[in-house]
């Protein structure tokens, strides 16, 4: 009881009005980090795409499928995304100062984290969405892994 009112007069005069501004900062690189994931994806079954139109291989198709379930383990192409979410580092250390913020270092671990299950969910989504397709007629898989595509993407 001693402590509750100055601790709420304190939030509310020192911290709560800031704390749009400090959100959307923040939100800036989140937000980016979390697009370069997601173009990420689009350009790896993209390419998956384009390798199915010039061998027409349902075999090499498998193996296309298998490492892009990879994808989010796969630190060399998912390092641009990561490095999008490095710009908190600075963001933070203005906050950490102001705000006494501390832990810098775990609040980018864990959106580092929550970017590579995204990732992961949407590799698992496309599998198991784009899995009943690949016995369809050749002629249609390029059609068929677009279509899943953009579901996932959505």
């Amino acid at each position: 009881a001693a402590v509750s009112e100055p601790a709420q007069k304190c939030c509310t005069e020192n911290i709560q009005p800031f704390l749009t501004s400090i959100l959307e900062e923040l939100m800036g690189p989140v937000s980016s980090a979390f697009t370069e994931v997601r173009s990420l994806f689009d350009k790896e079954v993209n390419e998956i795409i384009q390798d199915f139109q010039k061998t027409n291989d349902i075999t090499k198709l498998k193996e296309n499928v298998d490492q892009l379930m990879n994808l989010p383990f796969n630190s060399v192409k998912m390092e641009p995304c990561y490095l999008k979410v490095n710009l908190l580092q600075e963001l933070l250390q203005d906050l950490k100062s102001r705000f006494k913020v501390y832990h810098i270092d775990f609040v980018i671990q864990r959106t580092q984290n929550f970017m590579q299950e995204l990732m992961e969910n949407a590799v698992y989504t496309f599998e198991q969405l784009f899995s009943p397709s690949r016995q369809a007629d050749s002629a249609k898989v390029a059609t068929t892994i677009e279509k899943v595509k953009l579901r996932v993407l959505k």
